[in-house]
């Protein structure tokens, strides 16, 4: 593929993971700062435009990665695959933890798209470096 098919595709992962974002905070903070009181229509409403959202997030991400050529793309399901790895292991360990009353504090779910993040763009870094 060509460097400007991969430019646009970027450009529209790019669009899409703003939009994402920007309807997870609304469906997050809207109930306590945009329809006040409360309204749980809006609330759902709210949640069911972040998951459409997030249908068209990955499908530009699945078309993201058709335009990548090979290399590109096997270091990104490199980094993908870890990233997935980490966090199933790491959330399951805590859970089985958790159970066993062996975890002290409850964990905020947000920790764990932080860590899987973190580790996404590690291993994506150190895929670019070994592959040069």
């Amino acid at each position: 593929m060509s460097a400007l098919t991969e430019l646009k595709a970027t450009a529209r992962l790019a669009l899409w993971t703003l939009a994402w974002v920007a309807t997870v905070a609304l469906a997050k903070f809207g109930p306590r700062h945009v329809w006040d009181p409360p309204q749980q229509a809006a609330s759902w409403a709210a949640i069911a435009v972040n998951v459409a959202v997030g249908v068209g997030w990955i499908v530009a991400f699945t078309r993201f990665l058709r335009a990548l050529d090979e290399l590109q793309r096997k270091i990104m399901q490199d980094a993908l695959a870890a990233a997935l790895g980490v966090g199933w292991v790491l959330w399951f360990a805590y859970v089985v933890a958790d159970q066993a009353d062996l975890a002290t504090a409850d964990l905020n779910v947000a920790v764990l798209p932080v860590v899987v993040a973190v580790v996404f763009v590690v291993a994506l870094a150190v895929g670019k470096i070994r592959y040069r």
